[in-house]
């Protein structure tokens, strides 16, 4: 089993990615904290092999704690997750040792494919001795940060989703499908077939809108 700790200040987000972490076979969550402090201290007694580390903590950035546990000789690998954009920011990450790294909101299937393809990379590298060539460093590597695979369901495309979600960030209140759908210039059916696949996926959830007659209008939103 791969043993993995949850660095996340947001209580909700936290919990749903211990679920989201526990589903992908061969992983255990070993502990979940709310700041970069208590990581540090609980991996100091505690060691893993994968942090899952949002990077915008409440006493300090992600990255200062990737420096922190290289200089104490942690070397638990790491998966940044954020909603942080900044490429300078990402190539921070990678200076720091961060292996991969997965842009908030997420879904369960994107998760799951960043922890498969980190799981391949960790068998491939098993044991001790000597790669056999410069082949066996190229597929190592490949299975880590290898291109993606579209984990998304059949007719829906990212550029589609990512509209949706935009919009959905800026709704806090919430976004009905035939708004969402007005928004980003895509039919109310084919909007609330995204919204439902962010609510599969956890990213969302359904709130009725009472305040006419009839059915009460459903609203999405981030959760």
């Amino acid at each position: 089993m791969i043993s993995v700790l949850v660095v996340e200040d947001e209580e909700i987000t936290a919990e749903a990615n211990r679920v989201f972490v526990e589903r992908v076979p061969g992983f255990r969550v070993e502990g979940v904290v709310r700041s970069g402090g208590d990581a540090l201290r609980f991996l100091r007694r505690h060691p893993v092999d994968l942090i899952l580390l949002d990077l915008y903590l409440p006493d300090m950035h992600g990255l200062e704690v990737c420096r922190a546990l290289r200089a104490a000789g942690v070397m638990s690998d790491v998966i940044a997750v954020t909603s942080a954009r900044d490429l300078s920011v990402v190539r921070s990450a990678v200076s720091v040792g961060v292996a991969q790294y997965l842009l908030k909101p997420f879904t369960f299937a994107s998760l799951n494919e960043k922890l498969t393809r980190y799981a391949e990379f960790r068998s491939s590298v098993e044991g001790v001795g000597e790669a056999s060539g410069q082949g066996e460093v190229d597929r190592a590597l490949a299975a880590l940060r290898g291109p993606a695979h579209s984990s998304l369901p059949k007719g829906m495309t990212q550029a589609t989703l990512d509209a949706v979600l935009a919009e959905l960030r800026r709704a806090p209140g919430g976004l009905s499908a035939q708004t969402a759908g007005s928004a980003i210039g895509v039919s109310r059916v084919t909007a609330r077939r995204y919204l439902e696949h962010l609510t599969e996926s956890g990213i969302t959830h359904r709130v009725p809108q009472y305040g006419g007659l009839g059915r009460p209008e459903l609203l999405y939103r981030i959760i």
